[in-house]
């Protein structure tokens, strides 16, 4: 008798997301029974752990205020809202007068959202944007460079692109763009994460610090890790990313370099670009 055959590629696939989805149901349901926080996603929405979530979302709080001039009376919008990273502790800053949209493509987190952060703050709404998206929404029916954001001409203060364009090829970072600066007030600000490839970033990659290669060819002029799978991490020249801030409207007001390929001195992991209306 031949000894069975091995499990394909898709059966260990299906049956590793089987396990680690019982595994996460039942660390939620020890963390409800200790009393964890309603405003915590569940674990099956989350890329990290609690701690990162946490983290990076009051991190980001920061750069809200301190480089985009967020105030508590303001109007913010958050591109790829996701499960509510940034909008949790920005229910902590946002007045009453002050008001949260975000969208996403994934249904699941931002039905999390709605169902979990809006009731609590009804300041804070959230849509799903049925956007086409290789990894998170493969049969969505809009391409991201033809979206036009669901909100009216002038509605925001800040604009926050939180790790968007750094999955995202040129046409549609240019789109994207667009929008920002239609939906931006007069003033308004956006802060956006890239990987900026200038001469500090390249001679790191060349030195062998850089986290990332960039080696990858895709629509020009944008660098892939992955050429196969494109949209896994793109980096694009810092002066083609100012010369397209320029024309959208939104000229770049502060660059702050990130760590990914290196560097001693940084804010965050991405490179952050500050942009004004």
């Amino acid at each position: 008798m031949p000894p069975p055959r091995s499990p394909s590629g898709r059966v260990r696939r299906a049956t590793s997301h089987r396990l680690g989805l019982a595994r996460d149901l039942a660390l939620d349901a020890a963390d409800r029974l200790r009393g964890r926080d309603q405003l915590v996603p569940p674990r099956r929405l989350l890329t990290g752990d609690y701690s990162e979530y946490e983290r990076i979302g009051e991190e980001f709080r920061g750069y809200l205020v301190e480089l985009a001039g967020l105030r508590p009376d303001g109007a913010v919008l958050d591109v790829g809202c996701g499960p509510g990273r940034m909008a949790v502790p920005l229910t902590r800053y946002l007045g009453e007068r002050g008001r949260y949209e975000g969208f996403d493509v994934v249904g699941s987190e931002v039905r999390w959202c709605q169902r979990h952060i809006t009731p609590r703050h009804p300041g804070f709404r959230f849509q799903v944007v049925d956007v086409h998206n290789p990894r998170y929404n493969p049969r969505g029916a809009t391409p991201a460079a033809e979206l036009r954001f669901p909100y009216e001409d002038g509605s925001f203060d800040v604009v926050l692109l939180a790790s968007v364009f750094t999955h995202m090829l040129a046409p549609e970072v240019e789109r994207y763009l667009g929008e920002v600066a239609r939906v931006l007030r007069p003033g308004g600000r956006a802060l956006v994460t890239y990987f900026l490839l200038n001469e500090d970033s390249e001679g790191r990659i060349a030195a062998g610090t850089s986290h990332f290669g960039f080696r990858g060819r895709a629509h020009a002029p944008a660098r892939v890790e992955e050429p196969g799978d494109p949209e896994a991490a793109v980096a694009y020249p810092e002066e083609w990313v100012r010369e397209r801030h320029r024309r959208t409207g939104i000229p770049v007001a502060s660059v702050h370099h990130g760590y990914w390929c290196g560097r001693d001195e940084y804010l965050t992991w991405q490179d952050v670009v500050v942009a004004e209306r």
